[in-house]
């Protein structure tokens, strides 16, 4: 199964946004949770996440990902690897990821991330995939040549995650628009289903 190269920095991107989003629309957020999370967050038939008591967050599913991205793309990943498994808000997660890239992939390479809660969409951010691996302090820089690749990242989660389930959706272009990659990454953020 193939993954993009850029699922780890999809997840720093996923970290950081959400790290930068003001006290106020995180509130927002939880609210959107607590009224729509029955309907909009169900994932498995006969799954009912209860939202909104106080208990301390962690993740009940651990988090999972598909590659929506054609066999032609640029980037292939071989694995991915996640530390903690699962992630926990409010601390540091190392993502271990391996690949091959197939294209020179230079300055004027870019991604589209969008997270949504759901099917309501929360956060889009475009950046220059350069750039960004360069604020990440990768071990990964511009130019990047065609070969095989292994890369370690560690992002800060930061502990006011909102109690959901996530979908990022980050696809990758080329400098000449090319498409690159693309990957669909799914974090649980609910509280654990309690007996009644």
């Amino acid at each position: 199964m193939r993954l993009s190269l850029f699922s780890a920095v999809a997840l720093t991107t996923f970290s950081s946004l959400v790290a930068s989003v003001p006290a106020a629309q995180v509130e927002e957020w939880d609210m959107v949770v607590q009224q729509d999370a029955v309907a909009a967050l169900e994932w498995a038939p006969g799954t009912v996440s209860r939202i909104g008591d106080n208990t301390p967050v962690h993740t009940m599913t651990q988090w999972d990902w598909t590659d929506c991205g054609n066999p032609t793309d640029a980037i292939e990943i071989d694995s991915i690897k996640i530390s903690p498994d699962p992630p926990v808000p409010g601390k540091d997660l190392t993502i271990y990821a391996s690949g091959k890239v197939k294209t020179l992939i230079t300055h004027g390479s870019y991604a589209n991330v969008v997270v949504k809660l759901g099917l309501i969409k929360l956060l889009s951010k475009t950046f220059d995939v350069c750039d960004e691996l360069g604020n990440a302090n990768s071990t990964l820089r511009c130019p990047i040549d065609p070969n095989t690749y292994k890369v370690e990242q560690t992002v800060a989660l930061p502990a006011e995650i909102p109690r959901a389930k996530f979908v990022i959706q980050a696809n990758v272009f080329t400098q000449e628009d090319e498409p690159a990659a693309c990957v669909n990454l799914w974090i649980n953020f609910l509280l654990p289903d309690r007996a009644e």
